[in-house]
């Protein structure tokens, strides 16, 4: 009820995550993104596809700060982000994962998770071990049961499978009460029943959690979101729902080769 209460607020005011504006990104002469215009509802789960080089993950890294527009505006719940830092970003409630895994290796999971959870708090740099009732160390556990990982608990990161180190990926994600998260090609590498899993975690989130999927595996990309941007050559190409885009002839022939039915 109160994640139903959180979403209910945010979309009644008619907030948006996250506005893009004329968003551009030039590496020299090469123009990765243009004229990217945006929005994306408070609470929304939006998939963004496209082939190789469409500009996806360079969209991605403009939204989080790694690279600054070139041209336009962004604005996360209402403020201009355009200049901040991706720290600030980050403190602001945006979140995102990675295409190759940003881990630490020698951590058991559960301690990776709880290091997340504080690295987001007001008492990040305290050097006290954390009780069982440590607020961080509580999250930490709630985030654990939500991406399925109990079992691996205890256990370091390096001896996790592919697919487990994706969903301890999105566990790090999930810390610190986000309001949006960035997911870049999460189920790249993984099994078909990794990828159903996946499907049920991403589908589970708190619905007051929006997101945004850059993913290749269109039926992964299609389940978990209710509107999905299609990107070429650095522009927006086509929007629409899950069913509008994949019955869409134009997108079958040329992301698909029409082979999709």
């Amino acid at each position: 009820m109160a994640e139903n209460s959180v979403a209910s607020r945010l979309q009644g005011t008619g907030a948006f995550a996250l506005e893009l504006e004329g968003v551009g990104r030039q590496f020299g002469a090469l123009v990765a993104l243009a004229g990217i215009d945006m929005r994306i509802a408070a609470g929304e789960r939006r998939a963004v596809l496209g082939s190789n080089g469409a500009g996806k993950t360079t969209l991605f890294n403009t939204i989080t700060g790694d690279f600054l527009p070139t041209s336009g505006r962004i604005r996360f719940f209402g403020e201009d982000i355009t200049t901040l830092p991706a720290h600030e970003r980050i403190r602001r409630g945006l979140r995102r994962t990675y295409q190759i895994s940003q881990l630490f290796k020698g951590l058991s999971v559960i301690d990776s998770i709880f290091l997340a959870c504080r690295g987001v708090s007001r008492r990040r740099f305290s050097l006290l071990r954390p009780a069982a009732t440590d607020v961080n160390m509580v999250q930490a556990q709630s985030i654990l049961h939500a991406v399925h990982l109990e079992a691996e608990r205890d256990i370091l990161v390096a001896t996790l499978s592919h697919g487990q180190q994706r969903q301890l990926e999105i566990a790090l994600a999930l810390a610190g009460a986000p309001r949006f998260i960035l997911f870049d090609e999460p189920a790249a590498g993984l099994s078909p029943t990794e990828r159903r899993d996946l499907v049920a975690i991403l589908n589970a989130l708190p619905k007051h959690i929006g997101y945004v999927i850059i993913e290749h595996d269109l039926d992964v990309a299609l389940r978990v979101s209710e509107r999905v941007s299609m990107m070429h050559n650095g522009r927006l190409f086509k929007e629409g729902t899950p069913e509008e885009i994949e019955n869409d002839p134009e997108v079958q022939e040329i992301y698909l080769g029409g082979r999709h039915g």
